[in-house]
């Protein structure tokens, strides 16, 4: 099964007073990223919810999210007294020394440093139970979403891939003409270059006919790209968490395709070679997508 690193994932449960929401989204990224924003009384478990998501997850950019909600009128924060006093008896002195015209400075003082204290809240066993298997439950269906991306992709990918083939196919059409119009233009080359015909070393024009042809023989480059193409198909139906070795087969199949390009001498062949190249991007960019 062809996973994606692209997924979102969300569980949300009530436990006692309080509503919870665990969100976890995962990008696509070359090794584990892993970032998490937590209540302050849950930092002690911070280690554990990193292991679980790599452990789920293995790969990617993620980032977990636990937004914890009270019910009713419970009183979580407090208003620092002495704090507001204090900032209001410097700002009261300051105006006085300037000379500057009284106002509501209340409004300002709430948004300073240390005016409000949030009451320090202890995580209960029962209640990290609760936690815990909700964020497996929303690492999974991070999971299924990256499940369905991947069905998507694996998709895309075998008609590119077949769309290379096919191509590849059709390259054989147009040999034997390029062939045909190397040898004349050697000849011509050679006799263009001679004022006396008579004096044309056929066995020499022969050799070097035999020499150019065999530089742009494409057979060990057609028969390697083919494989690389099957073994791709096979890796991406037969192995898990095979976006790495995707990439790596890709890469063999763009030396091939290049090597085609080079040796290909002929407009229409050029022509095939550019649109394999071109599926050949779309699937790197897939690749570089896959868990």
């Amino acid at each position: 099964m062809l996973y994606s690193m692209t997924g979102f994932g969300r569980h949300t449960f009530s436990y006692k007073n309080k509503n919870f929401t665990i969100d976890v989204k995962s990008l696509n990224s070359k090794q584990v990223d892993i970032s998490v924003r937590i209540p302050s009384y849950y930092k002690e478990k911070e280690m554990e919810i990193r292991t679980l998501i790599q452990e789920q997850l293995v790969r990617g950019k993620i980032e977990l999210y636990i937004l914890v909600e009270h019910e009713g009128c419970e009183n979580i924060t407090q208003l620092n007294k002495d704090a507001i006093a204090n900032y209001y008896n410097q700002i009261e002195e300051i105006r006085e020394q300037l000379n500057i015209p009284q106002s509501d400075v209340l409004s300002t003082i709430i948004r300073l440093p240390d005016v409000i204290n949030s009451v320090n809240e202890k995580l209960e066993k029962d209640e990290w139970e609760q936690v815990k298997n909700g964020i497996k439950e929303a690492l999974k269906n991070c999971n299924n979403h990256r499940l369905a991306e991947g069905s998507n992709m694996e998709t895309d990918l075998i008609k590119c891939n077949e769309r290379i083939i096919k191509n590849l196919y059709l390259l054989s059409k147009y040999e034997s003409e390029r062939i045909a119009i190397v040898k004349e233009r050697i000849s011509n080359n050679m006799k263009e270059h001679l004022s006396d015909e008579s004096k044309l070393d056929n066995g020499r024009l022969e050799q070097e006919m035999i020499y150019y042809i065999e530089k742009m023989d494409i057979n060990e480059e057609k028969v390697r790209l083919q494989k690389h193409c099957a073994y791709f198909i096979e890796t991406l139906k037969n192995e898990n968490q095979s976006g790495k070795k995707l990439g790596f087969i890709s890469q063999e199949m763009g030396r091939e395709i290049n090597t085609l390009g080079s040796k290909s001498y002929h407009a229409e062949m050029q022509r095939i070679v550019v649109e394999m190249k071109d599926n050949l991007e779309k699937i790197k960019e897939q690749v570089l997508n896959i868990l």
